[in-house]
């Protein structure tokens, strides 16, 4: 029991310390479909995040109170969600989220993931996106070419 209390003790503590500077930082990659390897995610319900879903596409936001990226991020989805009619942008709280914290496996702030209409995970960054990044991302998305493209890429 004591390992459990340690291991979400120091997932607290990384999540809340914010992103760590690295080669991924703020890219947005696609997300890889393997259940065996990660176990299935399934599709994000609006259940899951307490917010309505997107029509077209959801933007999620993992944050944390002193996050300075995150206040950056949050102006970035918001303006790309304003473009884009049927997308919304929904901000979490991961210290107060940990199921979900855990679920995708968010282990800096900000985390964003990119929904396509039915809730799936189709791409993902770790750190401050550009926003051009971001309005690429959702243009797959909304397309639905996201994950049917035959080689996964880093960058958008």
């Amino acid at each position: 029991m004591a390992g459990i209390a340690t291991r979400v003790d120091t997932l607290v503590q990384n999540v809340a310390a914010g992103p760590v500077p690295g080669r991924r930082d703020g890219r947005v990659r696609a997300v890889e479909h393997a259940p065996a390897a990660r176990g299935d995610l399934g599709a994000v319900l609006a259940a899951d995040l307490g917010a309505d879903l997107g029509e077209r596409a959801t933007l999620v936001q993992f944050s944390t109170a002193f996050c300075q990226p995150c206040r950056a991020t949050r102006r970035i989805l918001g303006e790309v969600a304003g473009l884009v009619p049927g997308v919304r942008h929904v901000e979490i709280d991961a210290e107060s989220r940990l199921d979900l914290v855990r679920r995708f496996e968010v282990l800096s702030t900000p985390t964003v993931l990119v929904l396509d209409g039915a809730g799936n995970v189709v791409k993902r960054a770790s750190g401050q996106p550009r926003k051009a990044d971001v309005i690429a991302a959702l243009g797959l998305a909304v397309d639905g070419t996201s994950h049917h493209s035959s080689q996964p890429s880093d960058k958008v």
